[in-house]
């Protein structure tokens, strides 16, 4: 079995005058992703590894995220891959990923996020938003062959407050 997790980045300031890739995370992106941190840790999963978009609101998102569930940042990796707002070049990176690997969480962007929640998992989900999860578990042992799967689970910070 394998199983991904998604999560969107939080949301983010349009205010400074920096690329796409430097904007920053507003106080409710910083605050949402410790919400569905903190959810999440409540029935914790073991994650083997993190990916996330080179973007800093994605990576500061990823921080928040792994320091609240105790996830070691030695175990992050930057993936120039999530950078991707379609889901094609997310969806090839989770194929490629290393079979060694059983869970892996991958920070990054919609569209692409929304696409692939719905290209892999069994639950229509309208739009993952910021700060969005969603877990979705496969019936393979090969990040390859990952097709359709099941939707395990999905935390929004709206539903949560």
């Amino acid at each position: 079995m394998k199983t991904l997790i998604l999560m969107r980045h939080g949301k983010s300031s349009w205010e400074y005058k920096v690329s796409d890739r430097d904007r920053p995370l507003l106080e409710r992106g910083i605050k949402d992703a410790g919400l569905v941190a903190s959810t999440f840790s409540a029935s914790p999963v073991k994650i083997d590894a993190a990916y996330s978009s080179p973007a800093n609101r994605a990576l500061h998102t990823a921080i928040i995220f792994l320091r609240t569930v105790n996830v070691p940042f030695s175990q992050l990796e930057v993936a120039h891959q999530l950078y991707d707002f379609s889901g094609e070049d997310v969806y090839q990176f989770v194929r490629n990923l290393d079979n060694k690997l059983e869970t892996v969480m991958i920070f990054g962007h919609n569209e692409a996020f929304t696409h692939i929640a719905n290209s892999l998992g069994n639950q229509y989900i309208n739009n993952v938003s910021t700060s969005g999860l969603v877990q979705l578990k496969f019936d393979t042992n090969d990040w390859n062959t990952v097709k359709k799967g099941t939707t395990v689970r999905t935390l929004f910070p709206k539903q949560l407050k």
